[in-house]
């Protein structure tokens, strides 16, 4: 009796290893199967969202959006309106052909997102907090938090979100050579002090550490003139990414070099007025970076509102251009 008392134990030990080696199997053939078909989770700024599979038709919500998908060699089939151009910023025009509009980053149409039965919606926080439910009711929805200078965060959130994480390590990593390249170019000159200035209907700002600019400064080792520092104050609404300025401040504006743009969206007038006003004045004519020929104007798309990783290249080419005076 004692004997199969000990044979049944061993027969019951023996079953519990095999159903718990087929439970193994079984889940990590799930896991394998589910890895091959794309699916994934991405920790986004308002949850997690799950994807069962690698998207195909990605609808986007932002300007720097846009660029990252397009970075990644992928078309998406609806995007914001770009702040500048009729709808796309030219350096994308191209890369755009036959995709739908789907209103701006402020103001996006609901109808058209769905009407294009998106697998993917990428958005933002801080722009479409307000829509997320709605959104999420069409597609699984990732949305990035905030659209100052962290452009590599967003751009590393977009990237496992599409399910092209090393694609987009590689896009990051071929940014930071060319940011190293043009830094060693430069030479002695990344020891210079930069300033930023926008002129909008209205409105004049200096930009700084926070702003797209300012990061891509910050990374080549630039400096904001010592003067602006102070500007920077608890209390400014805007935080280190801008000010708001009067013509009182244009003497803070000065630095070895200025770089300067205008958001004037289909040729706004009173946006050129702006710009035109402030630099015909004396008081920026006296700045010496004006009296050395040091002030340069450049694109406002490509240096501020497009905001992704082509607009940073770019910036970086024309910044190397200017200041090597090629």
């Amino acid at each position: 009796m004692q004997s199969l008392k000990r044979m049944f134990m061993v027969i019951s030990v023996l079953a519990l290893f095999m159903l718990a080696a087929c439970g193994n199997n079984a889940e990590k053939t799930s896991s394998d199967k589910n890895k091959k078909d794309g699916g994934y989770s991405v920790e986004h700024a308002m949850g997690t969202e799950k994807l069962d599979k690698k998207p195909k038709r990605v609808v986007v919500l932002t300007n720097e959006g846009t660029e990252a998908l397009l970075a990644l060699g992928i078309k998406p089939v609806g995007a914001v309106q770009s702040w500048l151009g009729n709808p796309w910023y030219d350096h994308i025009t191209d890369d755009m052909k036959d995709v739908k509009v789907v209103g701006t980053e402020s103001e996006v149409n609901l109808e058209a997102i769905a009407a294009l039965k998106p697998d993917l919606i990428i958005g933002n926080k801080l722009r479409q907090e307000a829509q997320y439910d709605k959104l999420k009711a069409i597609a699984p929805t990732v949305f990035s938090e905030t659209l100052r200078g962290d452009w590599k965060e967003n751009f590393s959130l977009y990237a496992k979100a599409v399910n092209e994480e090393e694609k987009g390590k590689k896009v990051i990593s071929d940014f930071d050579a060319h940011v190293s390249e043009v830094r060693k170019n430069l030479g002695d000159k990344v020891n210079q002090e930069v300033s930023v200035v926008r002129f909008m209907a209205g409105t004049t700002r200096i930009y700084y550490t926070d702003s797209f600019s300012g990061v891509i400064f910050e990374q080549l080792g630039l400096k904001h003139p010592k003067a602006q520092k102070e500007l920077f104050t608890a209390d400014n609404k805007l935080g280190n990414l801008a000010i708001e300025v009067g013509k009182e401040a244009t003497p803070k504006m000065d630095g070895d070099v200025i770089f300067y743009f205008t958001y004037a969206p289909d040729g706004d007038k009173e946006a050129m007025n702006t710009a035109k006003e402030w630099t015909t004045d004396p008081l920026w004519k006296n700045l010496n970076a004006v009296k050395n020929g040091k002030a340069y104007e450049v694109s406002d798309a490509t240096w501020n509102t497009a905001g992704g990783v082509l607009a940073a290249n770019i910036m970086l080419d024309d910044l190397e251009k200017l200041m090597m005076g090629k």
